[in-house]
């Protein structure tokens, strides 16, 4: 049978046997009238005021988006968001763009995130830089002692509105919500101690755990301490459709949005499999390696010690460059070497939560990749196996061996499987 991967812009089709197990989100048509349901979700607030009501003239907005590695349909929800903030001055409104420890984004990224119509508008556009200290204020510690470094013009707005899109994290159980504050508009400190071995190597650290996951608890606290006034939360479906809108009280819209997202994303399977195919649910998730390792973590919670997991992921914006995720990768020449570095006392450097993550999954299994911008040597480099046809790579590893379960998750992490 056919079966189409999520891979860059325009997808891959992949030839591949009929008793293969195909595990998909439950596909959910995007909303005949998204803006209508934007607009309805906006004045019929969750546990809040209507956003028009509730922003006075005079008082400076700030708002939180997300960054170029996710597939928030911003462009579409910012002009509604801002026809209902028009008794507001454009100069009063600021953009945050979260990008957490992530590159700026570029004129043209912003552009393609945000649309003509926002740009015209003429708010104050931010790309988020936690590396500036000069731009970042400490507000206090979390009960268990991370300091709270948040952007200091995010922090001088007198009405702040978060923008998230909800779906399963790897780490921090669910995107959206909370982390549109931290990580997204954090300082390097703080993300690192949220982001440290011991917490990302806790096992409630993890796909669709909120409550009692260390890294979300957390992330949910210094949102309390710091918190936003007003929250729209979305999710979408494998066209990038909006399937739900969720607008009010952050904490309440954030959970009615993951509740909606669990249902329809993660999914139970009876044991393991042999060999998992997977993908990082295409452009602009799988904008690079970095990221890609959430499609491997998603194959990785189904595929048996010693299996085999074969990951398309473009990788347009190569491992990247930027960041040290590529640094501390090629450091060592085994997953085990990576895993003992990391883990190793007083080791604090910025990415190690990717490798970390990464190394893991190789222990456990074998991971092929398909890419069209990483050689093969920088492939290997990462403790990957390169493979120019996964058609070929997979006919090659059902050959080994009479019987071989196979699963393929075409749309990565926008699914989530997991041992019943």
């Amino acid at each position: 049978m056919i079966v189409k991967l999520a891979y860059g812009k325009t997808g891959l089709s992949i030839n591949v046997p009929d008793n293969t197990t195909v595990i998909q989100p439950d596909y959910i048509p995007g909303l005949p009238d998204a803006a209508g349901a934007i607009l309805t979700a906006i004045r019929n607030p969750i546990s809040a005021t209507p956003l028009r009501m509730s922003v006075m003239p005079g008082q400076k907005v700030g708002i939180s988006v997300c960054d170029i590695t996710r597939p928030m349909p911003s462009k579409v929800l910012l002009p509604i968001l801002l026809r209902e903030l028009s008794h507001i001055p454009s100069e009063d409104i600021t953009i945050f763009i979260a990008t957490g420890t992530h590159r700026p984004n570029s004129c043209q990224e912003i552009k393609e995130m945000l649309g003509r119509e926002v740009l015209e508008h003429g708010c104050q556009i931010v790309n988020h830089n936690s590396f500036d200290k000069n731009t970042l204020t400490n507000i206090g510690t979390t009960s268990k002692g991370i300091p709270i470094y948040l952007n200091s013009a995010w922090l001088l707005t007198d009405f702040k509105i978060t923008m998230g899109f909800v779906e399963p994290h790897f780490f921090a159980g669910f995107s959206g919500g909370p982390k549109m504050i931290a990580p997204g508009l954090a300082g390097f400190e703080t993300i690192m101690n949220l982001h440290n071995s011991s917490m990302i190597s806790n096992p409630k650290s993890i796909w669709g755990v909120t409550v009692g996951n260390p890294i979300h608890d957390a992330i949910r606290e210094i949102a309390s301490i710091s918190p936003a006034d007003f929250s729209i939360e979305i999710t979408i479906n494998r066209d990038h459709e909006i399937t739900s809108v969720f607008a009010g009280n952050q904490s309440e819209s954030h959970r009615a949005a993951s509740r909606f997202t669990r249902k329809t994303a993660m999914q139970k399977v009876e044991e393991p499999f042999d060999v998992v195919v997977t993908t990082n649910s295409g452009y602009p998730l799988d904008i690079n390696l970095y990221q890609a390792v959430k499609g491997m973590s998603a194959a990785s919670q189904i595929v048996r010690e010693g299996g085999s997991i074969i990951c398309a992921a473009e990788c347009s914006d190569g491992m990247p460059e930027h960041g040290s995720y590529k640094e501390i990768l090629l450091s060592e020449n085994s997953p085990e070497a990576l895993l003992d570095l990391i883990e190793g006392p007083d080791y604090n450097r910025h990415d190690q939560w990717q490798v970390q993550i990464q190394a893991k999954i190789l222990m456990k299994s074998n991971v092929y990749l398909k890419t069209d911008y990483l050689s093969d040597r920088e492939v290997r480099q990462a403790h990957l196996a390169p493979i120019k046809s996964i058609e070929s790579t997979l006919q090659g590893l059902l050959n080994q061996q009479e019987k071989k379960t196979v699963c393929i998750l075409p749309e990565g992490p926008q699914t989530i499987p997991y041992i019943s």
